[in-house]
C-alpha cells in the first residue's frame, strides 16, 4: 500500500502527459443507484475525473436498480455500473433475482469485470436512547426496521440479528419492512423501536434520526464477531468484515451519537461492491480509467464524510469480498493499472 501511495505523483504525470488522447472524448453509458451512498458516489466520481482528464464522457443514469444494472453491463447495454458482489454470484448461479436466466446466468456473469473495490457500509443496530436498547438481546419483543420487503438487505439484516443475539424475525421480534425511500420518515416518527440497516461512517441515516433525539449505535460484541460462527458469514460472497474505531466514525462528541462497544470499536458485516465493465471493453481505455481512479483516490475520500471508511484502494481479497465463492475478476486493464501503481492484486481475482 505504501508503494502505491508513493507512485501517485508518477500516475498524475502519466495522466497529464501520457497517451490519453487515444481515448479522449469517448462516450460511455453508466448507471448509478440513488444518491446518498457509496455506489452512487463512486460512479459520479469516475464521471468527474474521466471528464476532467478528457478520457471519456460518462452519461450517468441515476436511481437505477443495480440488479438490472449489472445485467445490462453483462449484456453490453451499459458500459459501467456499481455491482454488489453478491449479485454477480447470484447471476452466475442463476438464482434469486436472476432465476429466469437459468443456465445463461453463468455466461452473462463471465462477461463482468471489475475496475476497483469498495463497500457500502456495515449492518449495524441503532436506536434512539429513549428506547433503552443497549445490546442486541434488547430487541426481543421490539419492532425493528430491517430493510425493504424483499432483497439481500432484509436477508442480511435478519442474519446479523440472529448471529448477534439468536433472535428471529416474527418469533422474537417484529420485523418492519418498507422501501428505502420511506426510511427517512420512519427514522423520526417513532413507529419502530430500532433499526438494523447498512451504515456508512458517518451515516446519513443516523444523522437524520438525530432530529428525534439522541442515538445509540450498538456494535456486534467482539467475542461474537470473532467467533467461528460469525466468521463463517465472511466466506459467503459479498460479505466483508467492517471494523471502525468510534473516533473515526465521523461523529463529534456533542452530536448526540454514542457507541456501545467493550473497546470503543464498531464491528459488523459489510456489503462488498465493485464498479464493473464488460470484459471486452478496450484494454487501454480500462487501464487509463483505472490509472486515473488510483491517482484521484484522495479526492474521492474527500467527496463525502464517509468515503474514507468504505475500503477504497484496499484490494485484499477478504477485505474487498473477492475470491472464495465469488468468481468476479478484475479486467486485465485494471490489473495492469493497479500493479503498475504498486498495489498487489490477489491472484484469485485475476
Amino acid at each position: 500500500m505504501i508503494r502505491g501511495t508513493l507512485k501517485l505523483a508518477t500516475l498524475a504525470t502519466f495522466i497529464c502527459c501520457g497517451s490519453l488522447s487515444a481515448n479522449a472524448q469517448v462516450n460511455l453509458s453508466a448507471e448509478a443507484s440513488s444518491p446518498g451512498g457509496s455506489p452512487h458516489l463512486s460512479i459520479i466520481h469516475m464521471a468527474d475525473i474521466a471528464g476532467q482528464a478528457k478520457i471519456a464522457n460518462l452519461q450517468v443514469q441515476e436511481g437505477q436498480t443495480l440488479t438490472n444494472s449489472i445485467l445490462n453491463v453483462a449484456q453490453g447495454k451499459t458500459d459501467i455500473a456499481p455491482a454488489p458482489i453478491i449479485l454477480t454470484f447470484l447471476l452466475a448461479k442463476g438464482r434469486g433475482p436472476y432465476a429466469k436466466q437459468g443456465d445463461k446466468g453463468a455466461a452473462l456473469a463471465e462477461n463482468l469485470r471489475a475496475l476497483y473495490p469498495y463497500n457500502a457500509g456495515a449492518y449495524g443496530l441503532f436506536a434512539h436512547e429513549s428506547k433503552n436498547i443497549k445490546q442486541w438481546g434488547d430487541l426481543k419483543g421490539k419492532t425493528v426496521f430491517n430493510g425493504p420487503p424483499r432483497g439481500a438487505a432484509l436477508v442480511n439484516a435478519r442474519q446479523a440479528i440472529v448471529l448477534a443475539s439468536g433472535l428471529k424475525d416474527g418469533t422474537d421480534y417484529k420485523g418492519y419492512q418498507a422501501n428505502w425511500g420511506q426510511l427517512p420518515g420512519i427514522l423520526v416518527d417513532g413507529s419502530v423501536d430500532a433499526f438494523v440497516v447498512p451504515l456508512t461512517f458517518p451515516s446519513a441515516r443516523v444523522t437524520t434520526a438525530l432530529a428525534a433525539g439522541k442515538v445509540r449505535i450498538v456494535s456486534t460484541p467482539k467475542d461474537v464477531f470473532e467467533s467461528d460462527g460469525y466468521q463463517k458469514i465472511f466466506k459467503a460472497p459479498g460479505n466483508v468484515p467492517i471494523i471502525v474505531n468510534f473516533d473515526d466514525m465521523g461523529y463529534s462528541k456533542d452530536m448526540g451519537v454514542s457507541l456501545v462497544s467493550s473497546d470503543g470499536v464498531f464491528r459488523g458485516m459489510g456489503t462488498a461492491f465493485a464498479d464493473v465493465v464488460h470484459k471486452d471493453m478496450d484494454f487501454d481505455l480500462v487501464k487509463t480509467l483505472t490509472t486515473t481512479y488510483i491517482a484521484n483516490i484522495d479526492k474521492l475520500k474527500a467527496k463525502a464524510p464517509y468515503a474514507p471508511n468504505i475500503g477504497v484502494g484496499i484490494l485484499d481479497a477478504k477485505a474487498s469480498g473477492f475470491c472464495g465463492a465469488s468468481q468476479l475478476k478484475y479486467h486485465a486493464g485494471a490489473i495492469a493499472a493497479w500493479e503498475e501503481a504498486g498495489f498487489k492484486v490477489p491472484d484469485c481475482a485475476k
